[in-house]
This record gives C-alpha cells, sequence and structure tokens, in this order.
C-alpha cells in the first residue's frame, strides 16, 4: 500500500521573468492578477512589488485620509492605496488620493481624468521615486495637484499642474506652498490643514 502524494502549493504569485524583460506587461494584466498577488505597480511595462509601508508613513496616511475625509466637498471622495492607469503600461498606487464622486464601487483601477489630487508619503526606500518619478508620470497623465509628503519632521509641498512644459512635450507641476505648520489653499478645495493634526 502505497501513500497518496500530498499536493503542495505553487507558491506566491510572482511576475513572469520572461514578461519582464520583454516589459509588455499592461493595465489589462494587473486586472487579472490572482487575489494572493502582492501589492504592485506597473512601470513601462514592468511589473515592481511596491515595498511594505512602514508605521510612521502608515500614521501619516490614515490621519490624512480621515483631515480629507472630514474637510473635502461632498463631490471627492478620498481613498487609499488603488491604482490609476497612467498609460497603457504604467499604473501607480498613490498612498493617497481624492477622486472624483460617482464611481463603481467595485472599481480598483481609475483613470487619470477621475483623480485630482495625488499624494505620496516619502519613506527612505521610495525618495527618488516620490520625489522625481511619481510626480513626472502624474503631471503627464494630467492629474491636477500633487501633494508630496517629507517625514521626520513631516513637511508638505503642493504642487498643481503649470503651464511649463518639459523636455518631452508633457506638462510640469509648480509648486504652490510647502509648510511644516500650516498649508492655506483655494485647489483643490478651500482648506487650511495644520500640520500637526497629520503628524503621529
Amino acid at each position: 500500500m502505497s501513500a497518496e502524494p500530498v499536493p503542495t502549493s505553487p507558491g506566491p504569485w510572482c511576475p513572469d521573468p520572461t514578461r519582464q524583460q520583454r516589459a509588455d506587461y499592461t493595465l489589462e494584466d494587473l486586472l487579472g492578477l490572482p487575489d494572493d498577488a502582492p501589492r504592485v505597480e506597473l512601470v513601462d511595462g514592468v511589473i515592481q512589488v511596491t515595498p511594505s509601508p512602514t508605521l510612521g508613513h502608515q500614521d501619516i496616511s490614515l490621519l490624512l485620509s480621515r483631515w480629507l475625509l472630514q474637510h473635502a466637498p461632498s463631490d471627492l471622495r478620498v481613498a487609499q492605496a488603488v491604482g490609476v492607469g497612467l498609460s497603457f503600461t504604467t499604473s501607480r498606487q498613490p498612498d493617497v488620493l481624492l477622486r472624483r464622486s460617482g464611481l463603481a464601487a467595485n472599481r480598483s483601477l481609475l483613470r487619470p481624468e477621475d483623480v485630482i489630487l495625488a499624494v505620496e508619503i516619502v519613506s527612505p526606500g521610495t525618495r527618488r521615486t516620490d520625489r522625481i518619478a511619481k510626480p513626472g508620470e502624474y503631471a503627464a497623465a494630467a492629474i491636477p495637484f500633487y501633494w508630496r509628503i517629507e517625514q521626520n519632521p513631516v513637511h508638505l509641498y503642493a504642487y498643481r499642474i503649470g503651464d511649463r512644459v518639459g523636455p518631452g512635450g508633457e506638462r510640469q507641476y509648480e509648486l504652490i506652498t510647502e509648510s511644516a505648520d500650516v498649508i492655506e489653499l483655494t485647489e483643490p478645495f478651500e482648506l487650511k490643514l495644520p500640520i500637526a493634526e497629520i503628524t503621529p
């Protein structure tokens, strides 16, 4: 009498190495990822697994989300870590975003025109991406506003799409204001945000 073989798990999902080398993943592929796939972003056809955020990062994200929920007008909704398809081969997940209301609740990938504000909270491992790559991609996709939040101490930089054009013909962000104390803006809505209220 022989024992039945014990079924083994094929292991956690990971991107196909051949497709990664060819850089031919698309937004459609992201929608078909299995439920056990890690949090990923798609950059020029290559799937990148995003690192787990720190507690400090998540505290700021939650505090800002709560503040926006309490102060944003009713035609805007807050979301965290939802994918935004910036092009056919690029998708990012802002840490926090303001989107238009009225979108279907089952959406997991937004269009740039759905997003009013994208926010990134800078961590040691994401400095270059959050300071250079993502704002360039968000601006090229015509997301009107971008906020970058630095930690230790918490400092918010608020940008909006300007008339300046980059070397590739894409529009770029211009800095509206920055502060470690209070941010006052008239866009994307009239607000006065004390930085202490988003500081853990």
